[in-house]
């Protein structure tokens, strides 16, 4: 079996034209012809269009509209921070919540959804602006420039939040252009219990079930939206073998990146970090274990920890599989011999592979402070510092300053967060800061600058809580004095995170440059290969994830498990049985059902479709995203890939990447039968 599977994804890898289920294609090159030789329908600019305005963006995810009054469904780990925000007089994480009425639905703070209204094609404009005899960091700046320019005048034009996207590694640019929704209200989640049942044990594992989906709604004039597009609600949901779409916003994925790059992630990028995870895991889990308060004040960032752990272990792994990795330099292989053989392509990009080769090399030295100087870890030091960054950069020439800080809008953005202030809770962020500072001393040294600047000669520990706790950067009146005297005042500054950053930013700031002028060279050199394929094998290739709206197809279909064949779709008996099987107790209650979910048990058709499987390409970012069916009705919603989804980040392997899904018909049965949530199953279904 497994000389089986190797072969048939090595062939498959290898060739040049894709199978018809791979792909996140974008809606302007969705590959119809394959869709109609396989399934003999594909859809048309009416059907596209109304997916495009049905499907919206979440910070870090997707979601759609599902009824005429603006009601939205996401899952409710893409909203778990916004019903964790918004749980002040009850624990809406842990006991869930259903507004019984429209006066009822809470407002999300801070919480902006995007719909995506049209689409520019720039790339003409962009390579006319570089110059002929450019070298990689000019080639690089000019077209940043001129695409920071497009946006510029796209957005005065429209109105619209535009942002720039690039395509196929800057083989094309584009801009997107959003219409942004602000006022958004939590309308009905189930318990985090059952939504994410099974925990991580479950995650990223096959058969599932989960309840994993929230609602929200979205206003305007303190009225809910009426969309000109929603998603209608399938009763009825798919079969064995019926055709499924994804529409949603795939993060990241690495598919046209060189073999070099791949290795990189391989031999350099991942080791680390995996470390690092690990570490907050292990110290996020034991605040959990110590208290329920405990438990509900980390449930947010040990999710989010754990599902980083357990996902780059994947992509990791997936670039340790030989053979597949085999096939992906094959087809690497391929395209520079096509490369070679064409004089007009040679002299284009024949030296690029090289060249970005050699780029990683040299960035390969930086590679270990870039981990261990990251400063996610201590967004109030971060703040401080990107702000004084961001004064001495605004001082030199604007073609000669560090990408992001290029531009008035961007410099003025930067300024705007730093008035705005921090936001962190500060006991969370001392316990982040002190395990990000621990691995710093472990892997950098005492005498590293990084190091020795902000410990100052103490513990990680108390270095993290001294100057957490002492800085009066959380004062607006202090923010607003440093703005007000610039870097003279900021240089003069006692407070203890305003000198770390004063002291550290020359240090961080060289050490960007230098990590940008080598980027350059990369994206050069990858817009290159981006244009030798297009010549070689046109529109046939999809672009890689770039938390863009994608379309990706397939159908339900199982898949080789374990000697046998995967169940296509879970059921609520499959849930309780799971439930019934490891008890209450087991793995910190993994497996434990909430209170009413045992007292309602009768009230249930066990035999409803809970969660599902389809063989449809998709990656983070698509959490939230409708699974569609032909007639554009909702018939589920993704929520996560299966183990073998993970290493989709370098390459597809239809055999047994799949994903999955809540069925649209445990949707609606859990909303009435046990949610009591019948107001909302009506509007659902439009009676």
């Amino acid at each position: 079996m497994r000389l089986a599977l190797t072969a048939l994804l090595l062939a498959a890898i290898a060739a040049p034209i894709l199978r018809s289920d791979e792909g996140m294609w974008t809606l302007d090159n969705m590959p119809v012809k394959k869709l109609m030789e396989k399934y003999g329908w594909a859809p048309d600019s009416a059907w596209l269009d109304h997916v495009r305005m049905s499907s919206l963006r979440f910070p870090g995810g997707s979601g759609s509209f599902v009824s005429k009054d603006g009601l939205v469904l996401t899952n409710h780990h893409v909203g778990h921070d916004s019903i964790q925000s918004v749980s002040k007089d009850a624990d809406y994480v842990r006991d869930g919540f259903v507004a019984t009425s429209r006066d009822r639905e809470i407002k999300v703070p801070g919480l902006k959804l995007m719909m995506l209204k049209e689409t520019v094609n720039i790339t003409a404009e962009v390579e006319k602006a570089v110059p002929a005899a450019a070298d990689e960091k000019a080639a690089t700046k000019a077209r940043i420039a001129a695409v920071n320019n497009a946006v510029k005048a796209h957005t005065a034009k429209t109105g619209l939040m535009c942002e720039p996207v690039n395509l196929y590694q800057g083989g094309e640019y584009w801009i997107y252009a959003y219409k942004a929704f602000e006022d958004v209200r939590l309308v009905a989640c189930p318990e985090y219990q059952v939504a994410a049942f099974g925990k991580e044990d479950d995650n990223f594992t096959w058969p599932r079930h989960d309840l994993d989906f929230s609602l929200f709604r979205i206003y305007e004039n303190n009225k809910p939206y009426q969309p000109e597009h929603h998603l209608t609600w399938s009763t009825t949901g798919t079969k064995i073998g019926s055709l499924t779409f994804t529409s949603g916003h795939p993060g990241s994925t690495s598919r046209l990146n060189t073999i070099a790059q791949m290795n990189y992630d391989r031999d350099v990028r991942y080791p680390p970090i995996l470390k690092l995870l690990e570490a907050r895991a292990i110290q996020l889990r034991e605040v959990a274990r110590k208290s329920k308060e405990g438990e509900r004040e980390v449930s947010a960032q040990l999710m989010s920890v754990e599902n980083s752990l357990k996902a780059i272990t994947g992509y990791h792994k997936g670039l340790l599989d030989k053979d597949a990795m085999a096939g992906v330099q094959k087809a690497e292989n391929e395209l520079k011999a096509k490369v070679m053989a064409d004089p007009k392509l040679k002299a284009m990009a024949g030296d690029s592979w090289d060249k970005i080769e050699k780029a990683i090399a040299n960035r390969e030295l930086l590679t270990k402070d870039s981990q261990y100087t990251n400063l996610a870890s201590a967004p109030t030091l971060f703040l401080a510092l990107n702000y004084i960054r961001s004064l001495n950069e605004a001082a030199r020439p604007a073609d000669d300053r560090l990408m992001g800080y290029q531009t008035d809008s961007e410099l003025a953005k930067i300024k705007e967060n730093f008035i705005d202030g921090p936001k962190e809770d500060t006991a969370k962020e001392i316990a982040a800061f002190t395990a990000a500072l621990t691995a710093a001393r472990s892997g950098l040294g005492d005498s590293h600058t990084f190091v020795k600047t902000i410990l100052n000669g103490k513990t990680p520990a108390d270095a993290a809580k001294f100057l957490i706790e002492t800085t009066k950067l959380r004062d607006k009146s202090l923010r607003n004095s440093l703005v007000k005297g610039g870097l003279k005042t900021i240089a003069k500054s006692k407070d203890p995170m305003v000198e770390v950053a004063y002291r550290l930013e020359p240090y961080m700031t060289n050490f960007r440059r230098q990590n940008d002028d080598y980027g350059s060279i990369i994206a050069d050199n990858a817009a290159r290969i981006a244009k030798a394929r297009f010549d070689v094998y046109g529109h046939d290739v999809y672009p890689d994830a770039t938390f863009t709206l994608r379309l990706s197809y397939g159908d339900v279909e199982t898949y080789p498990m374990e000697g046998t064949l995967a169940q296509p779709y879970t059921t609520f008996a499959g849930l309780y049985d799971r439930a019934d099987s490891w008890g209450p107790e087991a793995r910190w209650g993994s497996w434990s059902l909430p209170q009413r979910w045992i007292e309602k048990r009768s009230r249930l058709n066990l035999s409803t479709p809970y969660n599902l499987i389809t063989n449809n390409d998709i990656t983070g970012g698509n959490s939230g995203s409708p699974i569609i069916d032909q007639k554009g009705e909702l018939v589920g919603l993704a929520f996560d890939g299966n183990i073998h989804s993970l290493a989709g980040t370098y390459y597809f392997d239809a055999k047994i990447n799949r994903t999955i899904g809540v069925d649209s018909r445990g949707i609606l049965e859990a909303l009435e039968k046990v949610m009591e949530a019948g107001h909302l199953v009506n509007e659902i279904l439009g009676k």
